[in-house]
């Protein structure tokens, strides 16, 4: 089965700065995954530019199986948030709310209110998607929500969570679950996509699945370059 994450950056073409539906949906087709995990999806409101971006590359990657799980609404726009696309059938699909920070750090980046996507597919693999926030305390809490949500067999986790490998923060999720980024033949960068410099897309797998290869191609599309991986439950 293979597996696939990418912030599409609301679907905006990263070299023609514009809205390329077409340029995603080649890049998740060239890749050729079972399910794909989104990030930055846009969805319907009053502003055109926020249209149905989870059906629209549903229709165009030929994946039947979509979910989009709202994290705000940006105001006078419309929604935005996380998406999944699957050629399996979902047995069960939810949203689940990070929590926000009761305070905001001294110097803190860009706030913003983060979700997970927690879904069940028809063979049994449960698949989480999220968008980690900028600040330590946002990433926090996003790695409790993960760790609440996290079932000890047949879990796949994945997402852009804004840290690099060795930040601390990861250590909780990696002493449950397998990083895909061990199976990379030579190391890899996601970020940003034309030239990168850093890693800050993740998959993970739980210990019982077997993670036979995984990649982060050279595709320029978004602003990250997707991140795949194979396993065998």
């Amino acid at each position: 089965m293979k597996i696939m994450v990418f912030n599409t950056q609301h679907c905006l073409n990263y070299i023609e700065q514009k809205i390329d539906f077409d340029i995603m949906a080649k890049a998740i087709k060239t890749c050729d995954p079972d399910i794909v995990g989104l990030n930055e999806i846009r969805d319907l409101g009053p502003d055109p530019d926020y249209a149905a971006q989870t059906a629209t590359l549903s229709h165009l990657t030929e994946m039947p199986h979509a979910y989009f799980a709202k994290a705000i609404d940006v105001k006078n726009h419309g929604r935005y948030g996380n998406a999944l696309l699957s050629k399996l059938p979902f047995r069960s699909v939810e949203t689940i709310p990070v929590p926000d920070p009761t305070e905001r750090l001294p110097g803190g980046k860009y706030y913003e209110s983060r979700c997970l996507l927690k879904a069940k597919l028809e063979n049994g693999l449960t698949v989480l998607v999220i968008h980690f926030g900028l600040n330590p305390d946002e990433q926090q809490n996003a790695v409790d929500t993960v760790l609440a949500n996290l079932t000890e067999e047949k879990c796949v986790l994945m997402g852009d969570f804004n840290m690099r490998p060795d930040n601390p923060l990861l250590d909780p999720i990696r002493a449950r679950m397998k990083d895909a980024a061990t199976a990379f033949a030579e190391p890899k960068l996601s970020f940003p996509s034309d030239q990168p410099n850093r890693k800050i897309d993740y998959i993970f797998v739980s210990p019982d699945l077997e993670l036979t290869a995984a990649d982060i191609p050279a595709i320029v599309a978004a602003d990250h370059r997707p991140h795949t991986a194979e396993i065998n439950l």
